[in-house]
């Protein structure tokens, strides 16, 4: 049985019989990318997949949001002010440049700057980059006029700032190397490399580097003038970003943390890990626990407390990812999962092993995935309104026209899936054949089968409700969720980022346990859920 170790969401509510507990504890930050230190002396923090930016004390850990989701910045990856408090963002899935002044208005600077991603501000020049196979770095117009091309056929740039010698130092991904740039020439030479894919260099009082390495989790300091590297911490894989307050260095992680480096080896956490999302869950019949957060996956660890409980299994940098996790289900052999990605494909996924077979590619946004007794693989792609199925050599489609297909199961020979565009759920039988089971259900996303009925998360109701096929009552199990956009809130599209990751959109998946415990994604706070029935 999995533990319920957190009290259940404060308004949440639970049909008579059942109870509501969290599996993992919320998260304060969605995600934490870009860093920088405001005039203000907060820590101010750039959030990709919760389309927000923050303020942080650095002393309390108090968070402030700036500007919240369904504003006008939309998934900001980097951020810097300049001399007057104007705050610029890269908008990475947008592709533009943003500038927010202080009194709280924001308008674009630029809208044609695939994956925008690095910025930063020297003496009165703004400075901006591509983190893509063949990026640009550019010297941009305050003003809002054409950018100057400084370099182009960057293999991902990323988070970058000017050094004391007026260069700019680019850490860059795809050669796992940083760049000296003469921003006048676009003259380069690398002046590090061999290192665990750089994604952030920022200068100390003393002139030396620090990186952070987002597939190794260290947090590297060079000094250029010796060549030596130290390790200052290893805070896990995911780190993306770093800043000085003062002489205080704080460094970010995409798993939402903010911690602070005393000294080499010593450490204090501002703000704790967590999940960003979370999206697809899947519980094998030995009760391991798969949690797809993004570019990270977890295992349940239901010996451990905490944020400890949420072990990292893999992540779209390690080798043998199959990328970016969205759907996943038991794959058959003991930690083997099936899962769906960001950038549209079917994988087996060993983790354990480090090791990623594909079964299908292409895709158009896939979401939930299932596999039936006989071990045929259904799968939803929910940009082209479909249903396939794997039960051959080849994919087929089983059904078209569905509206924002999501999760799915099967039940017996049938395949049930939620379409969250039209609020119903639909069956769908081995010819193709589709019957209306439910409908009027807000926006079904995750589903799954308990004794022989069928379970959803409504996002827009805030509910899970339970569906009988043959009567086609609609009974809600819990209501007042942490699931979906905040009420009265429309979240902005989060489009592809590059080739790393398809449409950011969310999926709040469920799932039945072994012992017939419900997990549902609360990617409204960043937690698991357990949903169970009282016995006797």
């Amino acid at each position: 049985m999995l533990p319920s170790r957190y009290s259940a969401p404060a308004a949440a509510t639970t049909a008579e019989g059942w109870t509501l507990s969290r599996l993992t504890p919320p998260s304060r930050l969605h995600g934490a990318n870009g860093l920088t230190t405001g005039p203000d002396g907060r820590i101010w923090v750039a959030q990709v997949p919760a389309s927000q930016v923050s303020a942080i004390n650095p002393d309390t850990g108090e968070i402030e949001v700036i500007s919240a989701m369904g504003g006008d910045i939309v998934a900001p990856d980097d951020l810097v002010f300049d001399d007057h408090g104007n705050l610029y963002l890269t908008e990475i899935t947008l592709g533009r440049v943003a500038m927010r002044s202080p009194d709280g208005t924001t308008k674009v600077l630029r809208g044609d700057i695939p994956v925008a991603n690095p910025i930063t501000w020297h003496q009165g020049r703004l400075f901006a980059g591509e983190c893509r196979i063949g990026a640009r770095i550019l010297e941009l117009d305050p003003a809002g006029g054409d950018p100057r091309v400084i370099l182009d056929g960057v293999p991902m740039a990323n988070a970058f700032q000017i050094g004391p010698d007026g260069k700019l130092y680019v850490p860059v991904m795809g050669a796992n190397e940083i760049w000296r740039v003469d921003v006048e020439t676009g003259a380069h030479e690398v002046v590090a490399g061999g290192l665990g894919v750089p994604d952030s260099v920022k200068f100390d009082a003393k002139g030396r580097i620090v990186s952070t390495q987002v597939a190794s989790g260290e947090v590297l300091r060079i000094d250029l003038q010796s060549g030596t590297r130290e390790v200052l911490a290893n805070l896990g894989p995911g780190l993306d970003n770093v800043t000085f307050v003062g002489d205080r260095l704080f460094v970010s992680s995409i798993n939402g943390s903010i911690t602070e480096i005393l000294e080499p080896g010593k450490v204090r956490p501002l703000v704790q890990r967590g999940l960003q999302w979370p999206l697809g869950l899947a519980v094998a019949d030995d009760g391991q626990v798969f949690i797809c957060d993004g570019v990270f996956g977890y295992a349940l660890d239901t010996g451990a407390e905490g944020v400890e409980a949420l072990r990292l299994a893999g992540m779209a940098f390690w080798p043998g990812s199959p990328g970016y996790l969205r759907g996943a289900t038991p794959g058959g052999a003991s930690g083997e999962w099936l899962v769906t990605t960001g950038l549209g494909m079917i994988a087996r996924y060993r983790p354990g092993e480090g090791a990623s077979d594909f079964l299908a590619s292409g895709y158009d946004q896939l979401m939930g995935i299932a596999v039936s007794g006989g071990g045929a693989i259904a799968f939803a792609e929910y940009g082209t309104g479909r249903v396939h199925l794997i039960d051959g050599a080849e994919p087929r489609c089983l059904a078209e026209g569905l509206d924002l297909p999501m999760g799915l199961g099967f039940m017996g020979d049938s395949v049930i899936v939620a379409e969250a565009g039209a609020g119903r759920v639909t069956a769908i039988d081995p010819s193709g054949g589709k019957n209306t089971l439910a409908e009027n259900l807000g926006r079904p996303e995750g589903l799954c089968l308990r004794d022989g009925k069928v379970v959803v998360v409504d996002t827009l109701g805030k509910r899970v409700v339970q569906i009988d096929p043959a009567s086609g009552s609609v009974t809600a199990l819990a209501t007042n969720l942490p699931v979906g956009a905040p009420p009265g809130v429309i979240p902005r599209f989060l489009g592809p980022i590059g080739d790393m990751a398809g449409p950011m959109i969310n999926f709040a998946d469920i799932t039945c346990a072994p012992d017939g415990a419900l997990l549902i994604a609360g990617d409204a706070e960043g937690s698991v859920l357990s949903l169970r029935a009282l016995q006797g």
